[in-house]
């Protein structure tokens, strides 16, 4: 324990909550302190488990009174590891998972320990789905808070373009109610602002019709027919149904795909329409032009879908990821591209293509802090591996491949899939919203959080 923190402090802090305190010197400490990426182990001074919201304002108040260091956990599944913090406290809210569904309101609300998964178990028996991300063991507070990219954003849009309703309890303390009705200004900046504000303890969201089986799949190609299959792709995504949504991925398989040990290309794609030969004609435009080395298409019931991929993002790996933008799918991108996926010949380590539009992109500008929403394309590139000796070849490679596709990108950047940086660099994003919508966001964490109390993320400084 910190000997600045005395004893009958903790004590009376015990006394306040439902939840656990939790010290260096007691036995869950270990486990309490972990987070999904490995590379980031550090002490904190306590653990907090929240067993109810109630619990939340007290501990502010107690990292205040202590002058601790704050950090704010939810599924804990945040790859710049903002989840934890050196000698300081940490609210960890992942008890505090109930999910209602009103089916007659089509509507979801989740508390802010809440995984994909808890929801997509609470929806799919009433036909519902919610936007979100694509791995079920993400928390829904940092991906909603970061935007919520995912299997329905060409469909539904963004997470955030699906939230009706946040409770937040702000540094001071205070529970508000942010919607498009009250306190509107916090409402804009928690969608796509990150966890500036204050921490948000249950949101409310608008679910949409999904069918029991949904058509998805993913269409495999080997190397020699990227460029083709590429340019092919661009074509087809000009005009395509917004039930339609894809992802590109580049990676060398796992073993349990059964697919080799070479780098293989592959676009999965899930159709969020009732009409699944609908959603197979468009997917038979794009394989006459482009014909996969091999296709595994199915009806699969959503929660199948989402979770798909776990596996390869097991917790406690060491993990490293950067972003950009893709404005334009053109002969420098594909070839950046397609070089940077045959270097990647060994297993952990891959990238993303998002295809947006859609749903997504008729969102104004203006409505929402995300950073942008023109761009048609946006670059994941995540690393994961388990050998600290891998460390620095890793993210370098992760580096490199961004870097490789700035000439084909206006430079934006997600903080959802913003890793961690060097120490004097993490927790500053003043280039990520641009101009016009950081000047309200520092405005609106002059409001809520003047003393940044909540800087433990990809930090929005306050303007005073």
């Amino acid at each position: 324990m910190d000997p600045q923190l005395p004893g009958d402090a903790v004590e009376d802090l015990r006394a306040k909550l439902s939840g656990t305190v939790i010290l260096p010197r007691d036995e869950e400490y270990d486990d309490a302190r972990r987070i999904w990426n490995g590379m980031i182990d550090v002490l904190p001074a306590v653990v907090v488990r929240a067993g109810s919201p109630a619990d939340i304002a007290p501990v502010l108040a107690f990292a205040q009174r202590w002058n601790l260091p704050l950090a704010v956990r939810g599924g804990g599944h945040n790859v710049a590891g903002n989840g934890t913090v050196a000698d300081g406290l940490v609210l960890d809210l992942g008890s505090l998972n109930d999910v209602a569904v009103d089916p007659e309101a089509g509507t979801v609300t989740v508390q802010a320990g809440a995984t994909l998964g808890d929801i997509d178990a609470a929806t799919e028996p009433y036909g519902l789905a919610v936007p979100l991300g694509v791995v079920s063991g993400t928390g829904v507070a940092g991906l909603t808070l970061g935007g919520g990219v995912g299997w329905l954003t060409r469909a539904y849009g963004l997470s955030i373009d699906n939230l009706l309703a946040a409770d937040v309890v702000t540094s001071d303390g205070e529970a508000v109610h942010a919607s498009a009705e009250d306190h509107p200004e916090l409402f804009w900046g928690l969608r796509g602002g990150g966890g500036n504000f204050g921490v948000v303890s249950s949101f409310t969201f608008a679910a949409h019709p999904l069918p029991d089986q949904v058509y998805a799949g993913n269409l495999v190609y080997a190397n020699m027919h990227w460029y083709h299959a590429l340019r092919e792709y661009d074509r087809w995504g000009s005009n395509l149904p917004e039930e339609m949504t894809t992802i590109i991925t580049f990676l060398t398989p796992p073993p349990e795909w059964e697919l080799g040990d070479q780098p293989l290309m592959v676009i999965g794609f899930a159709w969020a329409g009732a009409d699944a030969e609908a959603g197979a004609g468009v997917v038979r435009r794009l394989t006459a032009a482009a014909p996969p080395d091999a296709e595994d298409i199915a009806a699969v019931t959503w929660r199948d879908w989402q979770s798909a991929v776990d596996s390869m993002f097991p917790s406690g790996v060491r993990a490293y990821w950067k972003n950009t933008s893709i404005d334009r799918l053109d002969e420098a991108a594909i070839d950046a591209l397609v070089r940077a996926g045959c270097e990647q010949t060994w297993r952990g380590t891959g990238f993303d293509l998002h295809h947006l539009d859609g749903a997504y992109g008729r969102v104004p500008e203006e409505d929402t802090a995300f950073p942008t929403r023109s761009a048609p394309y946006w670059l994941n590139v995540y690393g994961y591996w388990t050998d600290a000796a891998d460390d620095d070849a890793r993210t370098a490679f992760v580096r490199q491949v961004t870097a490789s596709l700035a000439p084909s990108s206006s430079g934006a950047q997600y903080v959802n899939f913003m890793g961690a940086e060097d120490p004097a660099a993490q927790g500053t994003v003043p280039s990520v919203y641009g101009p016009d919508k950081l000047l309200r966001l520092t405005a609106l964490k002059q409001a809520y959080d003047p003393h940044n109390l909540f800087r433990r993320n990809h930090n929005i400084v306050p303007a005073g």
